[in-house]
């Protein structure tokens, strides 16, 4: 034990003349790097502490000038041009560093990825996709290809979409089944368009055979029987809609009470749609019940069911058809009162009654499979909402 105090005793000295020589080399190297960057770096740093982007921009702007080796400066302005819009300064910023002799190779393909990006986001999507396709076996593939999927889809070419998304999947640690049904749904449209309903229902089995809990190709396959003239295939089609996702049922609900009517099943209609908004409220589905009550049974049942729904989920939605029903079996000297009344709540509702984005919260008066705002699928809420 004495020998091992002895021995600590004599290497303690060692250890903290090595540590406080390390941290004079470490500071001196400090020092050093600080001397030799331009002032327009501090005052750049100044500007941004002080919460004055558009000085500090131009302030690195003048550090990249005098010192054309700040590399990754170049990249951060880049991509701060690309935020900010500024996407002819971010391009030109990128391609200037491409033209610099002896970038290293990684330097080199960060470079052409954001050049890729930038060109984008410009809408320059011929060029984007030149660039991207000369990352494709490089360790930027990944990105690449993501990008590549990006522009098919912009440019609504949905056979590379396809074809893009299959490899992706592969290389992504993210499924792209959902996307790649919805690509089997887009063709199946342009099919359908022309005419061509065999080679539709072909693409809208793909979509369900990627992807079983697809909506939308459900909902095709329904209206394509409906188009042909077969209304109780209709029905069993959008009906499946349902055990893949209930809320979607607003999007069809219409749709099936048409070709109730059709087959003069309207009573059967009516009963399967209470069973329905009993399993799953929505203002929507009230509203195309309410519709149908008062056409097939009357005013007395639609104001019951109004009533009810009223006292059940308040919204104004309810209390607007409440009043719709009652003016109909008032007197004509109450009836210009409650219509003054109606048309104040219908406009407030209309106003607040919007379809949403569940990603970034855009609001559109119509559904959509692919926010036009942050592209994303399948993130609409189909049910709209009272705020």
């Amino acid at each position: 034990m004495t020998e091992f105090g002895s021995w600590w005793l004599l290497v303690f000295p060692l250890f903290f003349a090595l540590g406080w020589l390390a941290a004079r080399i470490d500071i001196k190297q400090v020092v050093t790097e600080s001397r030799a960057l331009p002032n327009s770096y501090f005052k750049g740093l100044n500007f941004l502490l002080s919460e004055q982007p558009d000085k500090a921009i131009e302030a690195f702007i003048e550090v990249v000038k005098l010192e054309p080796e700040t590399i990754d400066l170049h990249f951060a302005l880049g991509g701060l041009f690309r935020k900010r819009g500024e996407l002819d300064r971010a391009i030109r910023m990128h391609e200037n560093l491409l033209e610099r002799e002896g970038l290293s190779q990684d330097y080199r393909l960060k470079a052409l990825a954001e050049l890729g990006t930038d060109y984008l986001k410009a809408g320059l999507l011929d060029r984007a996709e030149e660039v991207f396709n000369r990352l494709l076996d490089t360790p930027m593939e990944g990105l690449a290809r993501s990008q590549l999927l990006e522009i098919y889809v912009q440019e609504k070419d949905w056979h590379k979409a396809v074809e893009a998304a299959a490899v992706l999947d592969k290389l992504s640690s993210r499924p792209l089944n959902a996307e790649i049904a919805h690509f089997h749904c887009e063709l199946a449209l342009l099919d359908a368009v022309r005419g061509a309903n065999d080679d539709a229902r072909q693409h809208l089995q793909q979509a369900l055979d990627i992807n079983r809990q697809c909506v939308r190709a459900t909902m095709m396959l329904g209206d394509l029987e409906a188009s042909a003239g077969i209304p109780r295939a209709a029905i069993a089609r959008w009906r499946e809609v349902e055990a893949q996702s209930a809320p979607h049922m607003v999007l069809v609900v219409d749709k099936l009470l048409q070709a109730f009517s059709a087959t003069s099943g309207m009573e059967e209609g009516l009963a399967w749609l209470r069973g329905l908004l009993t399993r799953q409220p929505s203002l929507d589905l009230f509203n195309s019940l309410y519709n149908a009550v008062l056409q097939v049974q009357g005013t007395a049942a639609a104001y019951q069911l109004a009533k009810e729904e009223l006292r059940r989920h308040p919204s104004l939605r309810a209390l607007d058809k409440l009043i719709e029903a009652e003016m109909l079996q008032t007197t004509s000297e109450r009836r210009d009162v409650m219509q003054s009344a109606k048309d104040l709540i219908q406009a407030h509702s209309q106003r607040l009654t919007r379809y949403q984005c569940v990603s970034c919260g855009f609001k559109a008066k119509q559904f959509f499979w692919r926010c036009p705002a942050c592209g994303r699928w399948d993130s609409f809420d189909p049910e709209r909402r009272e705020e």
